[in-house]
């Protein structure tokens, strides 16, 4: 079935496809091959007068990956989309990406060829010309183009990589050509003399690394699609600048990026499309994942329904013959990689319109399996595959139902909105947390996940698809604003010094402070029944520590949630005339949230129960597996499980969002405004306050207190921090040094303290310990979790 995108890219491939390529006279390009010689001749027309022979779309994909998360080089990813060019120059030709983002689109025709002239295209390749013909068309060898590394993967798979020129070659025997495409498949392979230990994990020969690229040239739409702006940032957009735009007016213009969508009747408010978007989900993800997916990307028929679109999504399996990367289908990818990674939503679109013409999902296999270790954790492996409302392979599934539902919201145009959490699920472009409540005194999973597209994936999808002209899409927006529907973008929501208190990762309800009190409740119940039961049964003790980790760490984004409160600031999206106004978090508000921190850092919440140090410490080490090793906490030798590092890491984890200097730098500002607000000095005097007090509650109390101590002296030497701020916060550690250096008596707490006053006391000395990066630990990786 042909995809309506204005041309019909028939981008078949190899013995996966069954279809023949297109006979001689009825192929997109000429193209002769000499499997013997290694060749791939392209005969392109005769040049115009400007020397161009050839301009067609170029699309290219990963067709076998690299298998580490770490590289993002996974099976079925996009590489490049664009408008090339082959051009003759003399005895050469030169193969030339066009730069669509500057143009001028109602200037004259000097205008629009003095914005072509102004700004540059990029030289891909000069080749020889080996033949200009009578009527003259030339003929080139496009292989040496094809085993050219032009996507950065020598710098994407790190330092050291480069490009071995001997290794990398065009496969004669692989090209295929249809009427509306070109396929053409290239071995790239790249050598380093000494490979990071993710990429060893994964190749067979240390310090060398192949991959295929699938290199596509396609018949450009005839009729290219209509254009829609996005001045809200609620999809993903395409900018271009206008300079033909009216003065007093912006140049920049964020085209949306949406599929080619039309009712067999423009007029009715409700009408069957011409052609439905078709998703397909590959055949490789196992049952019961698989039909998981189509359940979960299923979800999008109703939202487009109720945006008066009928029967216009549509999900199946993709079927054995036909290849995914194949330009007709929008395949959700299965994808395979030695350790836990991110699922993305790509897509590959005319950047000419934004009209996205293949949605491409890539779903790492690992995720699931990681939600049922945490699952597993929390309600004890024995529930697994029972039917038990806690079952943790129900849950799992649940949840990708919803990333299932969330990539290929991507790929049809939408962007994150981190506020569902806010107002109860309503959309599935954020990221969820498994919402884990306490039934009769215990974990319960038995509402995890939420079902189903919510209110906002509804109306981004009208407002996106159903709106004719942009003012017809701001009066929808106007329509949501007034419902109170939110919208909070990654910039807003990302990152320690984010300032949204409405938009997280992986938080949960409104109030992000009382969630997190709610958490710490369920995090304690679950540290106290936490035992081997957390495995299954005959799986290696080892593994304790690997599933203890979330657990421990299970607070840890309401943590980030919570820390927006300090110094937050709710700034909505909106466009002048729009009915919004930016508020910023009452003192009030803010002065709890650092209550709820503060008690995160007291020695009740990061005490692990000593039952649970022998239990973590069953050995053998864990250094032999590196999916393992980059996943638990280090032990203190062997397989000795080190509770005080843990109790580190977990102070390090509150702190780091504390202390963000974006945050400081913003209580600063507020409190100079409103008393009310804590400044930074409050913020930092109630940590020394508690460092001070802690010195008297044992070997986790002085962890917690020398953790506080170090984070604040590495705080105050952040570039981002005001400097204002810093000194203050040199000041105050310099003056409690002065007062522990005088601790009298031999006791522990006397020592550590004279020893910590000595530390603080000496600037050299503690600018000489800050440079060891060891000296605080790192946080496991939490992100992402499912």
């Amino acid at each position: 079935m042909m995809r309506h995108f204005a041309f019909a890219a028939s981008l078949a491939l190899t013995t996966a496809l069954t279809a023949a390529p297109a006979s001689a006279e009825d192929r997109l390009i000429d193209v002769s091959t000499k499997v013997e010689e290694g060749t791939i001749t392209l005969t392109l027309p005769k040049p115009d007068s400007d020397g161009v022979a050839g301009r067609y779309l170029y699309v290219a994909q990963v067709e076998t990956g690299v298998g580490s998360a770490a590289t993002n080089v996974d099976r079925g990813a996009p590489l490049a989309t664009g408008i090339i060019r082959f051009r003759r120059m003399g005895k050469k030709v030169v193969a030339e990406l066009e730069n669509t983002r500057f143009y001028a689109p109602s200037g004259s025709a000097a205008q629009q060829e003095s914005v072509e002239n102004s700004f540059p295209t990029a030289t891909l390749w000069v080749g020889e010309i080996a033949e200009t013909a009578k009527d003259g068309s030339i003929s080139f060898d496009i292989a040496p183009f094809l085993a050219m590394d032009h996507f950065g993967f020598a710098q994407q798979l790190g330092e050291g990589y480069a490009l071995n020129k001997e290794g990398s070659l065009a496969d004669p025997a692989r090209v295929r050509v249809f009427p509306e495409n070109a396929e053409f498949s290239a071995m790239l392979t790249f050598t380093a003399k000494d490979a990071p230990a993710e990429l060893r994990n994964v190749s067979p020969a240390s310090g060398t690394i192949a991959l295929w690229v699938r290199h596509s040239l396609v018949e450009l739409p005839a009729q290219p699609m209509s254009v829609r702006t996005d001045p809200y940032g609620f999809a993903f957009s395409v900018p271009r600048y206008d300079f033909s735009a009216p003065l007093g007016r912006s140049m920049l213009t964020k085209l949306a990026e949406r599929h080619r969508l039309e009712k067999t009747d423009p007029t009715a408010a409700r009408s069957p499309v011409k052609e439905p978007i078709v998703y397909y989900v590959d055949g490789a993800a196992p049952e019961p994942v698989r039909q998981a997916l189509i359940d979960g990307v299923g979800w999008w028929a109703e939202a487009f329904d109720a945006a008066g679109f009928v029967d216009a999504f549509r999900v199946d399996v993709l079927p054995a013959d036909i290849d995914p990367l194949d330009m007709r289908y929008n395949v959700v990818n299965w994808v395979n990689r030695a350790t836990r990674g991110w699922s993305y939503g790509p897509s590959i679109i005319d950047p000419r319109t934004g009209e996205v013409l293949k949605g491409s999902v890539m779903l790492g296999s690992l995720r699931v399996r990681q939600d049922i270790l945490i699952f597993q954790a929390l309600v004890g492996s024995g529930l697994t595959d029972t039917g038990d409302p806690n079952d943790p392979v129900p849950a799992a599934l649940a949840r990708i139902r919803q990333l299932g539902a969330h990539e290929v919201g991507h790929t049809l145009g939408l962007a994150h909105n981190f506020a569902a959490s806010s107002q109860g699920r309503y959309s599935v472009m954020d990221y969820p947390a498994p919402r884990v409540t306490l039934v009769d005194g215990q974990p319960s999973i038995a509402d995890a996940y939420g079902v189903g597209v919510g209110e906002w994936d509804k109306f981004a999808i009208r407002y996106l698809y159903a709106a004719r002209t942009d003012e017809e899409a701001r009066e929808m927006v106007r329509e949501a604003q007034a419902r109170g529907l939110r919208f909070v973008g990654d910039a807003d929501a990302r990152g320690t010094g984010a300032a949204n208190p409405e938009g997280s990762l992986w938080d949960d309800f409104a109030d992000p402070v009382a969630e997190l009190a709610r958490i710490m409740e369920v995090r304690r119940v679950a540290l106290a029944r936490f035992d081997v039961n957390a495995i299954p049964g005959g799986q290696d003790l080892p593994s304790l520590r690997r599933a203890f980790v979330p657990i421990w760490l299970l607070h840890r984004y309401q943590v980030e949630a919570a820390a927006k409160a300090l110094g937050g600031v709710v700034a909505p999206h909106g466009l002048a005339g729009d009915a919004v106004e930016v508020a910023q978090v009452s003192g009030a508000d803010q002065r709890a949230a650092l209550d709820a921190l503060m008690a995160a850092l007291s020695p009740e919440a990061l005490t692990v129960p000593a039952r649970l140090q022998p239990l973590l410490s069953y050995g053998p080490a864990t250094d032999y597996d590196y999916s393992t090793t980059i996943e638990v906490m280090p032990t203190a030798g062997g397989p000795v499980f080190d509770t005080l590092r843990a109790t580190e890491i977990g102070a390090v984890h509150v702190l780091d969002s504390l202390l963000d200097p974006q945050r400081l730098n913003r209580l600063e500002m507020q409190h100079a405004s409103d008393s009310e607000v804590p400044s930074a000095h409050d913020v930092t005097t109630r940590l020394l306050a508690r460092a001070d007090g802690l010195a008297a509650e044992g070997a986790v109390g002085r962890r917690i207190a020398t953790t506080i101590a170090l984070d604040l002296a590495r705080t105050a030497r952040e570039g981002g921090l005001s400097r204002s701020i810093a000194l203050q916060i040199d000041g105050q550690l310099a003056r409690w040094g002065e007062r522990l250096v005088n601790s009298s008596g031999g006791s522990e707490e006397a020592d550590w303290r004279r020893g910590l006053g000595a530390l603080l006391s000496d600037s050299d000395k503690l600018a000489a310990a800050l440079e060891d990066k060891a000296l605080l630990p790192d946080v496991p990786p939490g992100m992402p979790i499912g």
